[in-house]
């Protein structure tokens, strides 16, 4: 079986990729591998024409290959809340929170994840168009294989390629430690408009159709998402072990302290106040056209697996 993720030096999937390399699959009865797909949308893609059978990814794109999410169902939660950091130009002098800072500037962002940036600023009164806000692709992020899109990011922020970017907890963690980032938004942990931090999360989801096939295998799964959060929280210093495996020596030294400050959001519940506003989020950004239910959403029947 084949797990895809649109990011892999990142703490944002993190979850997924030691549910694999600490062996949590394989002791489920799963032989499961990790590959890399990127952008988001192209993984949902290979997931609906069967190369793939989860992907561990941002909630909301499941809708770019899977439009109402008919054929699709989120099956657990990596983790809690959304997950992207917006990061600007150090020498712009910008303070946490001050979201004035992006007005006239060029923001990197990928696919579907700059859907939340723009959800963010229109939730906070900037209207991207109005306040000349250029939400752009990153320099270089080009193919299907990029494994360390926030440390492009930072480095094109370096290389003053880019004003700001919007992407995962290492490429901000390294624009940070360089002196050249500064942090201006960090939505899980409660900066922008409140309603923002249900606008997606990094998920697991898979087929309706393996989960009609097999369930058993969907339950296996979910067990293990589950089994991999227990482990993190009981020791975190495993998560280098993993990085040691995935990662750049760099970014393997970091890993660890990233995935310390995301434990409090290590939680595989699909909430229905967090299905409600990421739907609510997905039709204002024209990606869904009608309310859905949440049990149009998630396969509820592994529900009770996600407090193990």
């Amino acid at each position: 079986m084949k797990l895809a993720i649109p990011d892999m030096i990142s703490p944002s999937y993190f979850v997924a990729e030691a549910a694999i390399e600490l062996g949590f699959f394989k002791a489920e009865g799963l032989d499961v591998s990790l590959e890399l797909v990127y952008p988001v949308d192209n993984a949902y893609a290979a997931m609906r024409d069967g190369k793939i059978d989860f992907v561990g990814g941002a909630g909301h794109a499941v809708l770019s290959a899977f439009p109402g999410f008919n054929g699709a169902k989120l099956i657990a939660a990596q983790a809690q809340g959304m997950y992207w950091f917006l990061v600007m130009r150090s020498d712009l002098g910008a303070r946490r929170g001050d979201l004035e800072v992006v007005k006239g500037r060029t923001i990197g962002a990928a696919p579907w994840v700059n859907m939340g940036l723009r959800g963010l600023l229109i939730a906070a009164g900037i209207d991207p168009e109005r306040d000349r806000v250029n939400i752009a692709p990153v320099p270089g992020a080009i193919g299907t294989t990029i494994p360390n899109f926030g440390v492009m990011a930072a480095k094109a922020l370096e290389a003053g390629k880019l004003d700001g970017f919007w992407a995962n907890g290492m490429g901000a963690e390294v624009a940070v430690r360089g002196g050249y980032g500064t942090v201006v938004i960090d939505a899980r942990r409660g900066d922008g408009p409140k309603q923002c931090l249900n606008f997606t999360a990094p998920t697991v989801a898979t087929t309706d159709a393996l989960i009609a096939r097999s369930p058993d295998t969907v339950a296996a799964a979910v067990r293990a998402i589950v089994k991999t959060q227990a482990a993190m929280k009981a020791n975190v210093a495993r998560a280098t072990e993993v990085g040691k495996k995935l990662f750049p020596e760099a970014e393997a030294g970091l890993i660890a302290e990233l995935i310390r400050r995301d434990l409090p959001f290590y939680d595989a519940t699909l909430s229905r106040d967090f299905i409600a506003g990421m739907t609510a989020f997905a039709r204002s950004q024209g990606a869904l056209d009608r309310e859905l239910a949440y049990e149009d959403v998630v396969a509820t029947q592994f529900a009770p697996l996600w407090k193990g």
